[in-house]
């Protein structure tokens, strides 16, 4: 190795560890550094070599501002030809780059171990390539914006290895997995679960030929053993729905009568799906540091490996922000806005003044979440009391096994339950310190078979919804007059709703369920209860209300939030950029955004 590269490595290597040390030291809202960009003076002792001719590329070696350091090809400001980034984390790629972007075939390691080599587009992990996980998970085979999509194989550390079809990240369509202990089976999958028809066959010869349902048998089957002899039935994990007829060989002497299916569920249940490596970070989220030399006066810019223009917003893996500035920031906005308005095709006079995206995007303040909590001698407390006790009887309500397949009764608006709550209590329900009431619930086969096809935990169901802390009420942002609840977790919103509206529900209700149960990822509400609570006395009021998902529960950090409706009438917020913060909710006009997807998820978005 030469003096002169020897040099190079020493001083990236000083360099990484001065910002491992000021990564300890900083604190801010993000758990995150924010380190300042660095003048043109202070890069003259960086290293900067190669020889810049005009209009082509050139190899260069670079310690950048933040402690990475590159070495490779060099144009236009960018890593462009084959290269080598390292990350002061340990992550690494090697491989090929194009306008500062990871496309073509490279090498990505983490720290962990963990390593991909195969091709890249626009920053992801995107076409043919091998994951070999610090666990020892080895996948070869497709890859769509960094998950497994397409053919492909996974032998996972433990010997088990599947050998089929994914989608979006999990086993979907045909595949076969065999376990270590030479059990396999090759049929249907379906998110990441045995689902549809397939066969099992046990190492000892036994099969089973049949229909699946979360990763066990459902439907009609038939069990064969290797002398000939076989059941065929219909099976299911309810002992009071299995029916089946055993047919023993000639050569069988005498029928095993110890056998039943329920034997076949306790073998199959011993049988586990691996889940497999969880990625730390993808290579699309690692950042590419502020490079600008004194020679040839560069624009600064900070660019993601994918090719994306940082718009001051914090992501979830994000490890660094190297956008703030102490001093001369303005400079920096207005590159940074001129760049973001060319990302989206937006004029750079004609940008909406109102939401200027030159001016950094405000984090969200440490302050106390949306709404009232409803506590004691609040005026809706027993109100509260009252649905609680409601949704522990209805969830918790023995009921039969139900297949996805309902009944044209089942979704009957005539179909409900009422159910009274004395304070004394009853055969059937709870004492209580409310006041006496009458709970309704409507078409709760249906409902209930929603949450089970929505995977919803029943008790964790009630624990969101009937547990120890209190629900918030949120007063209606619209025009409908509604009020909306929300669990403690943020997982549930609960709306109050019109007779009116209730009518039309049901109405739909049928037309719904047939929706999400054939597009399993439609972007639709989830809904999983429709109830009411009558208030005996003179008012005979009754309060209708209805059980969603909260869509705006996530681990990202919400900086904007629009309410769009496909109309321009009235369709704009009557505040201007300092009057917004974060709960604002922001209408058509104000959004100028343009949303660009990967061609496959596109096509799937539009389906």
């Amino acid at each position: 190795m030469s003096k002169e590269h020897s040099g190079v490595l020493r001083a990236w290597e000083s360099t990484m560890r001065k910002t491992q040390a000021a990564k300890k030291r900083a604190n801010n809202i993000f758990g995150i550094t924010s380190m300042a960009n660095v003048t043109n003076n202070d890069l003259e002792d960086d290293t900067d070599k190669g020889v810049s001719i005009s209009g082509e590329a050139y190899f260069a070696e670079k310690i950048l501002p933040n402690g990475d350091y590159y070495t490779g090809q060099w144009y236009d400001n960018f890593p462009d030809g084959q290269g080598k980034y390292l990350w002061t984390d340990g992550c690494m790629y090697l491989g090929e780059w194009h306008k500062g972007k990871t496309m073509g075939k490279g090498r990505f390691s983490w720290p962990s171990g963990a390593s991909y080599e195969g091709e890249f587009k626009a920053g992801y992990m995107d076409g043919s390539g091998t994951y070999i996980g610090s666990n020892g998970d080895t996948y070869k085979g497709k890859w769509v914006m960094n998950m497994k999509h397409g053919h492909g194989i996974l032998n996972y550390s433990n010997g088990d290895c599947y050998d089929g079809e994914w989608r979006r990240g999990l086993q979907e369509g045909h595949g076969k997995y065999q376990w270590q202990n030479k059990n396999y089976y090759i049929g249907q999958w379906k998110n990441g679960v045995i689902f549809g028809k397939g066969t099992f066959v046990w190492s000892n010869g036994n099969t089973y030929d049949g229909y699946w349902e979360d990763g066990m048998p459902k439907g009609n089957g038939t069990y064969q053993w290797p002398d000939g002899s076989f059941y065929v039935g219909n099976w299911s994990k309810d002992p009071d729905e299995q029916n089946g007829t055993y047919y023993p060989s000639e050569s069988s002497l005498a029928a095993n009568l110890e056998w039943g299916p329920t034997t076949v569920y306790k073998e199959i249940a011993g049988c586990k799906i691996c889940v497999g490596e969880r990625v730390s970070i993808m290579p699309s989220q690692k950042r590419l540091a502020t490079w600008y030399s004194s020679k040839g006066g560069d624009k600064p810019r900070r660019m993601s490996v994918d090719g994306r223009v940082s718009v001051g917003v914090e992501r979830p893996l994000d490890k660094m922000s190297l956008w703030e500035n102490d001093g001369n920031s303005n400079g920096l906005r207005q590159v940074r806005r001129d760049l973001d308005c060319e990302l989206l095709g937006i004029p750079h006079n004609d940008a909406n003044p109102k939401f200027n995206l030159g001016l950094p995007l405000k984090a969200p303040k440490l302050e106390k979440r949306q709404g009232e909590t409803i506590s004691k001698g609040h005026r809706n407390y027993e109100l509260m009391l009252n649905l609680q006790l409601g949704i522990r009887h209805s969830v918790g309500r023995p009921a039969p096994a139900t297949s996805f397949d309902l009944k044209a009764s089942a979704f009957d608006p005539k179909d409900k339950i009422w159910t009274r709550f004395p304070r004394e209590g009853s055969k059937y329900t709870p004492p209580h310190q409310s006041y006496e009431f009458k709970w309704k619930d409507y078409c709760p086969v249906v409902f209930r078979t929603l949450r089970k096809l929505f995977k919803v935990d029943p008790a964790d169901y009630m624990i969101s919804i009937c547990g120890d802390n209190a629900l918030r009420e949120l007063s209606s942002p619209g025009k409908s007059g509604s009020f909306f609840y929300l669990t403690d977790d943020d997982r549930y919103m609960i709306k109050t709703m019109k007779k009116s509206e209730v009518k039309m529900f049901l109405r739909m209700l049928s037309a719904y369920y047939n929706h999400v149960r054939s597009f399993e990822n439609t972007l639709v509400i989830k809904y999983y209860g429709l109830h009411c609570v009558k208030i005996p006395g003179t008012t005979q009021k009754k309060v209708r209300f209805i059980i969603m998902g909260n869509l705006l529960r996530s681990d990202y950090t919400i900086h904007r939030r629009f309410d769009l409706k496909g109309s321009s009438l009235g369709r704009i917020t009557e505040k201007n950029e300092f009057e917004t913060d974060n709960t604002t909710i922001l209408k058509d006009l104000d959004l100028n955004f343009i949303f660009k997807l990967q061609k496959a998820w596109y096509q799937e978005f539009c389906w």
